[in-house]
């Protein structure tokens, strides 16, 4: 670290990591080296199985894979750090690995969570427009909605990051984390600057509170469109719209717990950091697919003929 003016000029930080004892680094490390060696070819097969089967060439099926390939994104941000801090005594990050771990978790983050809204606006249109549904949710629309999920997921992040690189730290640079985050540097921040502020107000969950009463007011619409429906209608499309609420929650809620008041210290913090941040994210796609006659079968068929 080098002095200049009021404040220290930072180039590394020092992760405090998930726990300071030798045997407990090790379980965790194993445990999560078996979750990614099960659940990570999992989310690559789901994909494969949706690209390699015109049957699953529905928009459902398009938006899912693509959230099955964020998540895969969103899960290499931390947890090759994390898994190789398990073997070393001092755990460091540089400041330019610290600002790009910073910068991905709240672009894919983000990216998930627009993702998230594009596929309720599918279910909406699915069952409340259902003449109109070739239209209105075609592969240009698609596509389109799937660019704009990644393009407000990287204005999000860019606009985070901007602001992150001109924080005045003062040090100590100990984070009590596995990884970087906003509110850890804001922490570390020498005054209450405008920037410090704007940081604040962005990162305080608001793009993930926005989502999450979005989702939740538009997932209700739809189990009241429901009512209405034939018993068999009922009972297919209920199945799929259980599957996405449970990822909304499963998604939204562990990141407002972090970022609805990030600035104060959070009880059990780094746990919640680590279903958010590495083992949730793979669960998502699982958890359609579990529910998903149609794409378990299509991937059945994958592995018995390609592996089997």
């Amino acid at each position: 670290e080098m002095e200049h003016e009021n404040y220290t000029v930072v180039t590394e930080f020092v992760l405090l990591g998930l726990s300071q004892n030798h045997e407990v680094q090790m379980i965790l490390f194993f445990f999560f080296l078996l979750f990614y060696t099960i659940i990570l070819p999992g989310n690559v097969l789901i994909i494969l199985t949706i690209q390699g089967d015109s049957q699953l060439g529905s928009p459902m099926y398009f938006f899912l894979a693509n959230l099955a390939f964020l998540d895969i994104c969103y899960c290499s941000v931390t947890p090759p750090k994390m898994l190789a801090d398990f073997f070393s005594h001092r755990k460091t990050i540089s400041y330019s690995a610290c600002m790009a771990q910073l910068f991905f978790l709240h672009f894919l983050g983000a990216a998930e969570a627009f993702l998230l809204l594009v596929m309720a606006y599918d279910r909406y249109v699915a069952i409340c427009q259902p003449l109109h549904y070739t239209r209105l949710v075609n592969r240009g629309i698609c596509c389109v909605l799937v660019g704009a999920t990644w393009g407000g997921g990287f204005i999000h992040g860019i606009i985070l990051f901007a602001l992150s690189i001109h924080l005045p730290l003062c040090g100590p640079n100990i984070l009590d984390n596995f990884f970087c985050d906003v509110h850890q540097l804001v922490k570390l921040a020498c005054a209450n600057t405008y920037t410090v502020e704007l940081l604040m107000f962005l990162n305080n969950g608001i793009v993930i509170v926005m989502c999450f009463t979005l989702l939740l007011i538009s997932y209700t619409v739809l189990l009241l469109k429901l009512q209405t429906q034939s018993s068999e209608a009922k009972n297919k499309v209920a199945s799929t719209c259980v599957s996405h609420i449970i990822v909304v929650f499963v998604m939204c809620g562990p990141a407002m717990y972090i970022y609805g008041l990030p600035f104060q210290a959070v009880p059990m913090e780094k746990v919640v950091a680590l279903f958010h941040t590495v083992i949730f994210p793979l669960t998502n796609p699982m958890i359609y697919t579990l529910r998903n006659k149609e794409i378990k079968g299509s991937m059945w068929k994958l592995v018995s003929k390609h592996i089997l």
